[in-house]
């Protein structure tokens, strides 16, 4: 598929311009002036397109996510492949898009953890903990423990 293709995919019915979709790809980092025929780009090497890295295609799946109206989005490990100065900036343009919204955020990085309203920790299957950061960290559990071994890279 295209550029516009994988991001319009999640509401192939809703009538889009070009300006939606410039705006979405601002705010999830999606630089359309690196593709070569713009939102008409191939994105696959199989079909003459290009290749994509790993931070590219998490944002066009951010963009995929600001593009569709919803009121419930899951995202899992979305800037796993991003750069932490990229992954604030994101973060921080994803809290805005998700106010009076339900957002469910798998991650294994917790220093973006602490945006949230409530933390569920997992452990094997099953929930171990829930709260927020600051109680997480006072009942000084599994999710202290982790929090303090990633504390140091985001200070």
């Amino acid at each position: 598929m295209t550029l516009g293709e994988n991001i319009i995919i999640s509401e192939v019915d809703k009538n889009f311009s070009g300006k939606e979709l410039d705006y979405v790809c601002e705010e999830a980092g999606v630089l359309k002036a690196s593709f070569v025929d713009g939102y008409d780009t191939m994105l696959s090497r199989e079909f003459d397109g290009i290749d994509l890295s790993g931070g590219q295609w998490q944002r066009v799946a951010i963009a995929r996510s600001f593009y569709r109206s919803h009121n419930l989005i899951i995202l899992d490990e979305p800037t796993a492949a991003i750069d932490p100065i990229e992954e604030t900036r994101i973060y921080n343009q994803f809290a805005k898009f998700v106010e009076d919204k339900t957002a469910i955020i798998v991650t294994h990085r917790l220093g973006s953890v602490k945006l949230a309203d409530r933390i569920l920790v997992m452990s094997k299957g099953s929930l171990i903990e829930f709260g927020t950061h600051d109680e997480l960290i006072a009942l000084g559990g599994e999710y202290f423990r982790l929090y303090k071994s990633q504390e140091q890279w985001y200070k």
